[in-house]
């Protein structure tokens, strides 16, 4: 379903499926085959305002936007798909076609032009969650394992003694240490370090031998290629491909059942930005984390992962006036009174994941701004959710 339909017809034609569960002793609503559905006004939220928002995304007041779907209290209070002409916008003579093509419209934004959307950096959050899940199982002994411990150490290039001392939480929280700029440039320039990873053989390895710049767990410096190696620390710890590891540990257990992984040259997965979800399954990996890693009384992330994914361990604005913090490969958005945060996915053109554990809620935004357009602001989309907030 390209095109926009209005949110009733979309919940009358998924009501038919939906359902909540309950597991004994867990008040807890979880979605079925669909989120249950609720006027915004039962679920303490204005519906006027929620609309407002809805109608300026239908209008191309803030670009190319794909999708926006808002849960509250476990239920989908708004549903809506906007349709865009990403044929006519990829027109390009001679332009290269593929899964690493921006510009290809059979890869993106949606996945041969099917519900399933590129996640892009979102993917790094559920990578990290793979991470957590990992070291409950005790495939991987903790975040402070060295980094270098899942390689052959003779065979990496700038080894010294502060690589050596890179860990997996220096991965994690964007403070490896490893020399990489990927801000400065767009990513479509090919002399972006993002877009030489992609254009080579081994993406693993052409991080892992980049010299090292600062002191790992020292410096904020986004990182791609730093999300890219945990593929292979997931492969090394646990002999599973981390779209094999998510589907029996994760998606499987929150009842998500087609996802689109790309993978590298080598066959690893993209943990950096190639997971597809639909919508309404990325809100499912929210409301995971909204309730701290347990689905209906079944425990799928460790005890205290959420809790330590969420602490703010870096700073990305260097003490500037957004006060916007990371975490485990999340975004922490400052709210209302100082310190508290809400949980963000962010990728590039505009994926955003909202989890506002405070109200109960969820917001799923989808996009693809990468020409005149900037991407959706968390700031601003955040505000807007949070603005239609009435009740408990």
């Amino acid at each position: 379903m390209r095109g926009w339909m209005p949110a009733l017809l979309v919940l009358l034609m998924t009501a038919g499926c939906a359902s909540s569960d309950r597991s004994a002793g867990s008040a807890v609503p979880w979605p079925g085959a669909a989120w249950p559905i609720s006027p915004p006004e039962a679920q303490g939220l204005s519906g006027p305002t929620l609309a407002a928002l809805d109608a300026e995304f239908a209008s191309g007041q803030h670009g190319y936007i794909d999708a926006m779907l808002v849960v509250r209290h476990g239920h989908a209070v708004l549903d809506r798909q906007y349709a865009q002409d990403y044929d006519r916008l990829f027109q390009e003579e001679g332009a290269a076609r593929g899964p690493y093509n921006y510009h290809d419209p059979d890869w993106h934004p949606w996945h041969q032009r099917g519900d399933l959307h590129t996640l892009q950096s979102v993917t790094k959050s559920v990578t990290s969650a793979l991470i957590g899940i990992a070291i409950g199982r005790g495939e991987i002994p903790g975040v402070e394992v060295p980094v270098l411990r899942y390689f052959d150490e003779s065979t990496i290039a700038h080894v010294d003694e502060r690589k050596r001392r890179m860990t997996l939480r220096d991965l994690l929280t964007m403070t490896a240490g490893l020399k990489w700029d990927e801000d400065s440039l767009p990513y479509t320039d090919p002399a972006n370090p993002c877009a030489v990873m992609e254009a080579s053989d081994d993406w693993v390895r052409y991080v892992i031998n980049r010299p090292m710049e600062h002191e790992p767990g020292k410096v904020f410096q986004y990182n791609s290629g730093a999300s890219q190696i945990l593929a292979h620390i997931l492969l090394r710890a646990t002999g599973r491909q981390a779209d094999d590891y998510a589907r029996e540990h994760l998606f499987g257990p929150l009842g998500i059942h087609r996802f689109y992984w790309k993978r590298t040259p080598t066959g690893l997965p993209d943990t950096e930005g190639g997971l597809y979800l639909t919508r309404h399954d990325l809100a499912r990996f929210g409301f995971l984390y909204l309730h701290d890693g347990v689905r209906a009384g079944r425990r799928i992330l460790p005890e205290g992962w959420v809790t330590e994914s969420m602490q703010p361990r870096s700073d990305p604005d260097a003490g500037g006036s957004s006060g916007i913090k990371y975490g485990y490969q999340w975004w922490l958005i400052p709210y209302a009174q100082e310190g508290r945060f809400a949980f963000a996915c962010l990728g590039y053109g505009g994926q955003r994941l909202l989890v506002v554990p405070e109200h109960d809620l969820v917001a799923v935004f989808n996009g693809w701004n990468i020409y005149d357009k900037p991407a959706l602001d968390v700031q601003l989309a955040l505000d807007r959710v949070l603005a239609a907030v009435t009740g408990s």
